[in-house]
């Protein structure tokens, strides 16, 4: 496995685009209603706590965690709550939202004050109180990567700082803008995690952030800023592991159960903000990009602003958008209109005219071998693709389908301009159903 996992890692090499990466991030003012659903993340939704009619402000808690893996839910602006809703999110499911009407004064909750943390316990209670959650797009509850029973699992710390997707820079402006706060957060969760090293991943054509981050942490024997060749998917958790600690996360496992604590650099800088001072997550740092886009900015957004507006905020559309995009070209999802919001984990927006949203004729198959040689976990798609035809669930877990990280990298190289994402997610629902029904005449 170690051997095909080296010869895995080339990926593939996209246009980068980064257009906005010297674009210092502005703040957008208040909208005139946010819309923010309970559930922006991995797991159980959040309950809402408020009624229609009633007065918040900014970090205030609107909706409390539902579970172990969840996440509060917190107010972006200070006004009133209109109506709690189902709105359609972006994968089809349907999702109560809190609608608050801004009065435009952004005033913040009394209640706001930096939390006492002392131990590993009092971090992770900390953050699951602020609502984070991975910013880079996964939504996983970041307290629950810091629940860490047995210390001594916590080898390696790793900071992902990659960003390999086009068009994104959030992360760039997060390691150029708020420095302090990567330094500082990084330094604090490795006091209490004491890894044998903490490693800083980031694509090596991001100069300006390794150089940054180097010179902060020359002193500190700890921290290795590791440049990485710009190749796709470097900021995939499986990859990533691998090219800084060499540690191979196998299908069904944890990174902690390989030793690492994995966490995104923007995830990092939310966290020490937190603990500073005791505002909750209530705002995003967006990239909002393509070929639509009048003025391409980074832009802060209250959460569950509504990304018509802020395309507004950038000087609209210069031509007629054919495709909105949630994250980046190759593993964001469509955005189905201009009231849908700007979610906890959306590091982009992106508005693609009609000619760069058009889809190629797919052709069948020509055997090239393409999808298998760039695939970064080393999967075959023709051969998950006959078992899927054949609805072959035994064949789909002998190929080990539910290792694709939906990374895109398969389609991008395909001639034949095949659905292989797509086909492979129906191809895990395919085989959990499977599984299942395995267990069940087993029982």
């Amino acid at each position: 496995m170690a051997k095909s996992f080296l010869k895995a890692l080339t990926g593939v090499h996209v246009p980068h685009r980064k257009n906005t990466a010297l674009m210092e991030a502005v703040r957008m003012p208040a909208p005139a209603e946010v819309v923010i659903p309970t559930v922006m993340h991995i797991g159980a939704p959040a309950k809402p706590v408020v009624k229609p009619g009633q007065k918040v402000k900014v970090g205030e808690l609107i909706a409390e965690s539902g579970g172990f893996i969840s996440a509060p839910v917190h107010a972006s602006v200070s006004g009133t709550v209109k109506k709690i809703e189902d709105i359609v999110l972006s994968n089809g499911r349907m999702a109560p939202a809190v609608f608050i009407e801004s009065d435009g004064e952004m005033a913040p909750f009394e209640g706001i004050a930096p939390p006492k943390v002392d131990t590993l316990a009092d971090l992770a209670d900390a953050v699951r109180q602020s609502g984070i959650v991975g910013l880079g797009g996964a939504g996983f509850p970041t307290s629950v990567k810091l629940a860490i029973k047995d210390i001594e699992q916590a080898e390696y710390f790793v900071i992902n700082g990659a960003e390999c997707e086009p068009y994104i820079t959030s992360d760039t402006r997060t390691m150029l803008d708020y420095t302090d706060y990567v330094v500082r957060g990084a330094r604090r969760i490795a006091d209490y995690l004491k890894p044998k090293a903490v490693y800083i991943g980031i694509e090596n054509n991001k100069p300006k952030s390794i150089l940054a981050l180097r010179e902060r942490f020359k002193d500190d024997r700890r921290v290795i800023v590791k440049a990485l060749p710009p190749m796709y998917p470097q900021g995939g958790e499986k990859v990533l592991i691998y090219n800084t600690t060499g540690r191979i996360v196998p299908e069904g496992k944890l990174p902690l159960d390989v030793g690492v604590v994995i966490m995104n650099v923007t995830t990092l800088a939310n966290i020490e903000m937190y603990i500073e001072t005791g505002m909750p997550l209530v705002e995003k740092l967006v990239t909002v990009d393509g070929s639509a886009v009048a003025e391409p900015k980074n832009v802060l957004v209250p959460i569950g602003t509504k990304v018509g507006d802020v395309f507004e905020f950038c000087g609209g559309f210069k031509e007629e958008p054919g495709k909105l995009l949630y994250g980046g070209p190759m593993m964001g999802t469509a955005v189905p209109d201009l009231d849908a919001p700007i979610l906890k984990n959306t590091n982009a927006i992106l508005a693609f005219n009609r000619h760069d949203s058009e889809l190629q004729k797919e052709t069948p198959c020509i055997r090239c071998g393409n999808c298998v040689n760039h695939c970064p976990m080393r999967l075959n798609p023709p051969a998950i693709a006959k078992a899927f035809n054949f609805k072959d669930g035994e064949k789909l877990y002998k190929y080990r389908v539910n290792l694709c990280m939906e990374c895109g990298a398969c389609s991008f190289v395909c001639p034949a301009h095949q659905p292989i994402v797509q086909r492979h997610k129906l191809a895990k629902l395919m085989l959990r159903e499977w599984q299942n029904s395995v267990k069940e005449e087993k029982e």
